[in-house]
């Protein structure tokens, strides 16, 4: 990549794992999530689609483009008011033809998700309530399996490396779970995952992380050792809270666009790229590592 040779480590194996470019409702990481959410069997009967998040909301956008493929209904809870013009995911909400519930705070959301969910059953309805973010066992399965897809193509990239370290962009942890659970299927001792906050503190975030894998490894009647000493939970870089950039997250921005033609988000990639950047300028990854950026996609969150 052009952004080592920026960053003065021209000979550092930097790759990019691009699930921006899923394909699939403008992609991101929860698509993959959902592949497990929506599977057939628990889709049986099933007349609407509920979830919740921000107004900006990429799980939001992915969940209401699915809805609109499958033919079902979708109601999405956000918190905030109602914008006088809708920008970003905000608008790709209402595109996919959403119905849109606000709420006052981030803390209503759970309460009216399920206040809305009885509501259509009352109507004779039959919805499927999509927790926050598909951050469950069952969503962190998608994150397995993709693990699976992102170590055999790093496997055949010759010569392999001491170490492997993956920067994750993290806020309700399905994705670094997943790949947790991941790399504890394949047994990838040399593998670091670092986990970059958008908004939770970073003991927090690892114990969640750790939660949700496990759920998803009892799904998958595993019981072998998870690899939670290959877990770094970052949380300083979430500046002033969730969603507002940082100089380092807006630094970060612009170079992956500029050197690599790469469009991040202000919320959550920006902030892991800036971590990034600051592991190869303190050395705190050598010419010996492989350092993979997770893309996890949620670049309509630029154009809000």
């Amino acid at each position: 990549m052009r952004l080592a040779e920026a960053l003065g480590n021209p000979s550092l194996d930097l790759l990019t794992k691009l699930d921006s470019e899923t394909g699939f409702g403008l992609g991101g990481n929860k698509v993959r999530k959902l592949e497990f959410e929506l599977s057939p069997e628990r889709l049986e009967g099933v007349t609407s689609l509920i979830t919740a998040g921000g107004p900006q909301s990429n799980h939001c956008r992915v969940t209401a483009a699915a809805a609109a493929r499958l033919g079902l209904g979708c109601c999405i809870i956000v918190n905030g008011p109602e914008p006088e013009t809708p920008r970003g995911n905000a608008l790709l909400h209402r595109l996919f033809g959403a119905k849109i519930v606000t709420v006052p705070e981030r803390e209503d959301r759970s309460t009216q998700l399920h206040n809305t969910a009885a509501d259509i059953q009352m109507e004779g309805g039959h919805p499927l309530v999509i927790p926050i973010g598909a951050s469950t066992g069952l969503g962190s399965l998608g994150y397995a399996a993709a693990s699976v897809e992102l170590f055999d193509q790093l496997h055949q990239r010759k010569p392999l490396p001491k170490r492997t370290v993956v920067f994750v962009p993290s806020a309700s942890c399905g994705t670094l779970a997943g790949i947790l659970l991941g790399i504890s299927l394949l047994e990838l001792n040399d593998v670091l995952l670092v986990g970059v906050s958008a908004d939770m503190g970073g003991i927090e975030m690892k114990q969640h992380s750790i939660k949700i894998a496990r759920a998803g490894s009892e799904l998958l009647m595993w019981d072998g050792p998870l690899l939670t000493d290959n877990v770094s939970t970052i949380d300083n870089q979430v500046g002033d809270g969730y969603g507002l950039p940082t100089r380092s997250s807006d630094e970060a921005l612009r170079m992956f666009a500029l050197y690599e033609g790469l469009v991040l988000d202000p919320t959550y990639t920006a902030k892991a790229a800036a971590e990034l950047i600051s592991w190869i300028r303190s050395g705190l990854v050598s010419n010996g590592d492989r350092v993979v950026f997770l893309h996890t996609g949620g670049h309509p969150g630029l154009l809000k």
